[in-house]
């Protein structure tokens, strides 16, 4: 005996709720039908999809087997590069190639099976090796064009006294505010060229009135009191290889703190010998001799004279040094090495 849908209710797998929208959605659907041709579009569709399938399975076997055997050939390639033997390569070219190539080893082995190979050829391929030879040659020596100079200046030794021969020094009258600026000029005067390593040393000596316990010597720094005439820093070199005839510099501001000090008036209470202390006569008619009195000996103040005694020594070589006049305390400030205008 056959049971409709509703029989379920009897083995307990659906309750009576369940039965009633079973019902219901089977009466919604019951009167719809498929449309003409369904039926056949069906079966020729599902046997087209397995087709395809079959396809592309079998084009991703193909692929696959491509790939295992394409990698180990590149990688053989790859491993042999330029260092392939070119005998075997030639050997190779000729079976290729065929008899007659095999026949032109006096002109060369040609891979291409043109004339290359021929004997009246024989003179262009010497032509193009010798045009690459010397554009190698060119492009070789332009790029040691920079190596003479580099050698030049790794080969010079340090500048010596004897090379650098004299300096010269000077300074500037006083701006303004009173400073001084100054110029170490130091000149290769041998006829090889030597290696200037550092600006040297640079010392002071207080002269005359200057006090040292109020001079100071540092380097110029930028910002500092001496910029508005001294380099900035950064136009400095820390070595410089100097030519035959070539200078360099190392300049200096001396920048004042103080004036030199002044001198006190005097006065000298001593009387003149030659006057009598109870002279009669008034002071100012005296016609001099015994009658008249003595005047008082003044010394009128005035700026005591110093200097600063500035001197620059050479790494190696020799010192010059130049003196800042009216100068008693104060800082100077120095540069290092430049290259002379």
């Amino acid at each position: 005996m056959n049971h409709g849908p509703d029989d379920l209710s009897s083995t307990g797998e659906f309750d009576s709720d369940e039965l009633a929208l079973r019902r219901m959605l089977h009466q919604a659907v019951q009167e719809m039908e498929p449309r003409d041709g369904t039926l056949d579009h069906l079966r020729r569709a599902v046997p087209a999809r397995r087709a395809r399938k079959r396809q592309a399975l079998v084009g991703m076997a193909a692929a696959a087997l491509f790939i295992g055997t394409a990698i180990p050939a590149l990688v053989h390639v790859s491993s042999t590069g330029t260092n392939a033997n070119t005998s075997n390569a030639g050997h190779t070219s000729q079976m290729q190639g065929g008899a007659s190539q095999g026949k032109q080893e006096d002109g060369g082995e040609s891979t291409s099976g043109g004339s290359a190979g021929k004997p009246e050829d024989k003179g262009k391929g010497e032509s193009k090796g010798d045009d690459k030879g010397k554009t190698a040659g060119a492009s070789t020596g332009a790029s040691s064009g920079t190596g003479p100079s580099a050698s030049t200046a790794a080969s010079a030794g340090v500048c010596t006294a004897a090379q650098l021969g004299t300096p010269t020094a000077g300074t500037t009258v006083p701006d303004a505010s009173g400073t001084v600026y100054g110029t170490f000029h130091i000149t290769n005067g041998s006829t090889a060229a030597c290696t200037v390593t550092g600006p040297g040393s640079l010392t002071w000596s207080a002269q005359g009135a200057a006090d040292s316990s109020k001079i100071s010597a540092v380097r110029h720094t930028s910002g500092d009191a001496a910029s508005a005439g001294l380099p900035d820093p950064s136009q400095e070199v820390s070595q410089l290889v100097l030519q035959p005839g070539s200078s360099y510099d190392v300049k200096f501001a001396w920048v004042p703190s103080e004036t030199c000090p002044t001198s006190e008036p005097s006065t000298d209470p001593t009387p003149d010998p030659t006057t009598s202390p109870d002279s009669s006569s008034s002071a100012g008619s005296s016609t001099g001799g015994d009658t008249g009195t003595s005047t008082q000996l003044l010394t009128d103040g005035g700026t005591l004279d110093g200097s600063v005694l500035v001197t620059n020594t050479a790494e190696g070589g020799p010192s010059v040094s130049t003196t800042v006049p009216n100068a008693c305390a104060g800082v100077v400030y120095w540069t290092g090495v430049l290259t002379s205008s």
